[in-house]
């Protein structure tokens, strides 16, 4: 299996500060500890405009696997749900037309603010955990197994 350090291009909404700084502290945490390198970092405003930059870190020959991270919090409306569904199957179809993984970080849509206090280091380490892994299933040799 090739040695090489799997790089990664993270994207980032930040509607949610906070939450946001300690979700990409998690992941770059995760990133080190696996023997990968951050390639990018890319900030958007929120969760919504995720899927354009992350089809632009995909585009990039020295970006491996990306991980997108955010925060669709609870509101008083369907519209968490509405975004949620949209940015999650756009993520997936870049995925699939650029055969590249992309970690899901987000979390909710639905989520408390309290929640995601409890939750971001975790959905950020498990997002970079899955494209890590996902990227080493798909570059495995028959050999590898």
């Amino acid at each position: 299996m090739n040695d090489t350090p799997v790089r990664v291009g993270i994207v980032v909404g930040q509607f949610h500060r906070d939450i946001a700084n300690g979700m990409l502290q998690a992941a770059k945490d995760q990133i080190r500890q696996s023997g990968a390198i951050l390639a990018d970092t890319a900030w958007v405003p929120g969760s919504y405009e995720a899927p354009l930059v992350a089809k632009h870190l995909l585009k990039q020959a020295s970006i491996d696997v990306v991980v997108v991270l955010g925060l669709i919090h609870k509101g008083e409306t369907l519209h968490g749900d509405v975004m949620g569904r949209v940015v999650h199957q756009s993520l997936v179809d870049l995925s699939l037309q650029y055969e590249k993984p992309i970690g899901m970080g987000i979390i909710g849509p639905g989520a408390t603010l309290e929640q995601a206090q409890v939750r971001h280091s975790t959905y950020a380490r498990d997002a970079v955990r899955a494209a890590l892994f996902q990227h080493r299933t798909l570059h495995q040799r028959p050999t590898d197994h």
